[in-house]
């Protein structure tokens, strides 16, 4: 009889089972509730109808014929701290460029001059003006060119404002303004364009970073706004404006690079919790005009500053008839 073969052996893990219990399946997270993203929404307005433009930008302009002009941001925002001060700065294009696909003209700077010991923050906003083809250059530069030229006088204007002394700090302002304006006709004249077609006006404020110094100096080529907001109470005409505050817009006004002498006013002394407002027309004129603006941003700016996208939102306070370009930078005064 044939032997039998030898069976294959039945692997043991096979064949056992495992004595330990099942585990568990594992348990899913408990949901946690998330708070929606709160939204500020479209800016709010004056009157019972909002004004006939959308709130928004409906058009860019397009590269051809001027990439200059094709690549200015529609809205900027800037804000910044130093020591008790704080600054918030915005330059939203206005409703009427949006619509015709047309640059924004408006400029602003925020910055620091001089060495320590004389610094000074320098704050300015430029308006190019409407009728002129280039000024949307015209007004950036302007701003460019006057923190240069008054950072080179530093040390002196720091000591004009340290003293109260407004008739240095007016010859200093119109050497500076001078020398601007002869940078930018050259500059114009480099490219090719008319000087004219560089037209704008310019407003500054320098304020000393040293807190023992309480006076702040202010020069200016053409119109705008200076405007405090002191104990919850609007002064509209603290530099003097050159047009009555009532609201009516008057496009006459001096301008780079033709004007070359200063408007110098020094403005103190400071208190703790004053804000100071230094904007372009688009936004002085609707403010001494409208109660609703003025009613709006006297409750946004009293107190603490706002975040820098919340005070975007609030300069974007909507008025009817007013579309022109909006800058304001805004300096709130702390407690030293």
């Amino acid at each position: 009889m044939a032997e039998e073969a030898p069976k294959e052996p039945v692997a043991e893990a096979a064949a056992q089972v495992d004595p330990s219990p099942t585990p568990p399946l594992t348990q899913p997270e408990p949901v946690q509730e998330v708070a929606p993203v709160p939204l500020l929404g479209v800016p709010p307005h004056s009157g019972s109808k909002p004004p006939l433009y959308p709130p928004e930008p409906q058009g860019v302009p397009a590269v051809r014929p001027d990439p200059t002009a094709a690549l200015i941001p529609d809205m900027v925002v800037d804000g910044a701290a130093y020591g008790s001060l704080t600054v918030r700065a915005a330059s939203v294009r206005g409703d009427s460029h949006r619509y015709q696909g047309e640059p924004r003209q408006d400029s602003l700077a925020v910055t620091r001059i001089g060495r320590a010991g004389d610094e000074l923050l320098l704050l300015a906003v430029a308006d190019g003006v409407g009728s002129a083809a280039r000024s949307h250059v015209g007004s950036r530069e302007a701003c460019r060119l006057m923190a240069t030229s008054l950072d080179d006088h530093a040390a002196e204007l720091a000591a004009a404002l340290r003293e109260a002394d407004e008739a240095r700090f007016a010859e200093l302002a119109d050497d500076a303004v001078r020398g601007v304006a002869t940078l930018l006709a050259h500059h114009a004249q480099e490219r090719g364009d008319d000087p004219a077609a560089y037209a704008t006006t310019l407003r500054v404020l320098l304020v000393p970073l040293d807190p023992a110094v309480s006076v702040r100096g202010f020069l200016a080529v053409g119109d705008g706004g200076t405007a405090l907001l002191r104990d919850g109470r609007w002064h509209l005409a603290v530099t003097e404006a050159e047009h009555p505050d009532d609201g009516m817009i008057d496009t006459r006004t001096a301008a780079l690079p033709h004007s070359r002498t200063a408007r110098t006013v020094l403005l103190g002394p400071a208190r703790p919790g004053d804000v100071l407002v230094l904007c372009t027309d688009g936004l002085s004129t609707p403010l001494a005009g409208d109660g609703g603006l003025r009613e709006f941003l006297a409750l946004a700016w009293s107190g603490a500053a706002p975040a820098p996208a919340d005070f975007l939102w609030q300069a974007q306070y909507r008025v009817k008839s007013y579309d022109d370009d909006r800058t304001a930078v805004v300096l709130w005064e702390g407690t030293p």
